[in-house]
């Protein structure tokens, strides 16, 4: 298959036993970003910690500064003034019992969440449909707030939000194979400082352990630590 055959190339050019500087890493990957597409470039961060535990557990939002290059489809819990708040701010979907009736059916047509603190009594019901997928708003993300304007508008900006998984691993894309090298470095940089900052306080030993880069249809890139701090 052309994909195959595509990935082996890419693989060929990968030195599997280095760790390049994040700059040559990102013109690397750029380089085998061939598909058909404009495809993401994805950064991997593995972190020394374990999840399972309540004081160990990583999560954020941070601003990119040159954006993502993905369009975010933004839901929003709100009825009257600010439901006309979050339409004008550009979300796509708002709506208060309607739209929770929507989520239950497994009508799901956005990729964020955000609600009005009055409205988390009726989200709160869909914990079991949203929080898997990672949708519940959320108080400490800015997800959860009277400032619908605000919310809609950073989430439509390239705004990305972080969370470690069971591994200890946080997988996000930091833009598109289109972009600049320099913005991309920028964008890696900004994510990797935010999940420093958000360092948990039972974390032990070393906090990042291993940084990898790829594209959607590419191989991974280890990215010495060194060069991302």
């Amino acid at each position: 298959m052309a994909h195959d055959k595509r990935l082996t190339a890419a693989r060929a050019t990968v030195d599997r036993n280095k760790n390049y500087d994040l700059a040559e890493a990102i013109t690397l990957a750029k380089s085998n970003a061939k598909a058909k597409f404009d495809e993401t470039i994805e950064i991997s961060l593995n972190l020394g910690i374990d999840p399972r535990h309540a004081d160990q557990m990583v999560r954020g939002l941070i601003s990119l500064p040159n954006g993502t290059g993905k369009v975010l489809r933004v839901g929003v819990f709100a009825r009257g003034a600010k439901a006309e708040e979050a339409l004008a701010a550009g979300a796509d979907v708002v709506g208060a019992d309607d739209l929770a009736e929507k989520v239950q059916a497994g009508d799901i047509q956005f990729d964020r969440c955000i609600a009005t603190p009055d409205m988390m009594a009726l989200v709160g019901k869909l914990g079991k449909i949203l929080g898997p997928r990672g949708l519940m708003p959320n108080p400490k993300l800015g997800t959860v707030t009277m400032d619908v304007k605000g919310a809609v508008t950073a989430a439509k900006s390239g705004q990305v939000e972080f969370r470690a998984e069971k591994a200890g691993i946080i997988h996000a894309g930091i833009g598109k194979a289109s972009f600049e090298d320099d913005k991309l470095v920028e964008n890696a940089k900004a994510l990797i400082d935010a999940v420093q900052k958000a360092k948990p306080t039972g974390a032990k030993g070393t906090y990042l352990k291993r940084v990898a880069l790829s594209t959607t249809m590419g191989p991974g890139i280890h990215v010495d630590v060194a060069t991302v701090a």
